[in-house]
């Protein structure tokens, strides 16, 4: 039986963009080898740390949401240990009120960028009736 995991691990702060993305991406087929379905993915972006973790006090903060076999947690557990890259990891399973709270967050975090679009999608519009107009006036 397949439970909710929710998993975040913070990632040392001198790996580029692309290198942060295939650490992320090797962790999320490291889930799915095992049958695990990626629910929601958050990047945070660098953060700093509470106190220094091997003499570093910012990391990327990655945040995963998943179901997956209890099984197979130990063996995404060990690939996050003996990756280099990960300073700091933390695996949690979400009861149900922590899966509610969960697909609000994922609800609203969805609403924002919707929100986003549309703000962008109509700035353009909005400047080409400004430049209409400042055409008409001359």
């Amino acid at each position: 039986m397949q439970k909710n995991y929710e998993a975040v691990f913070i990632m040392t702060p001198v790996l580029s963009d692309q290198q942060m993305k295939e650490a992320v991406d090797k962790f999320k087929t490291v889930l799915t080898n095992g049958g695990a379905e990626i629910v929601h993915e958050e990047n945070w972006g660098l953060k700093k740390l509470a106190y220094p973790v091997n003499h570093k006090t910012t990391g990327f903060y990655q945040l995963l949401q998943f179901k997956a076999d209890p099984a197979s947690i130990k063996k995404f557990e060990v690939e996050l240990k003996r990756d280099e890259r990960i300073i700091r990891w933390l695996t949690v399973s979400l009861d149900k009120h922590a899966l509610e709270y969960a697909e609000k967050r994922i609800q609203r975090l969805n609403g924002q960028k919707q929100a986003q679009a549309t703000e962008a999608a109509q700035e353009p519009k909005e400047q080409s009736n400004e430049t209409s107009e400042s055409n008409k006036e001359e």
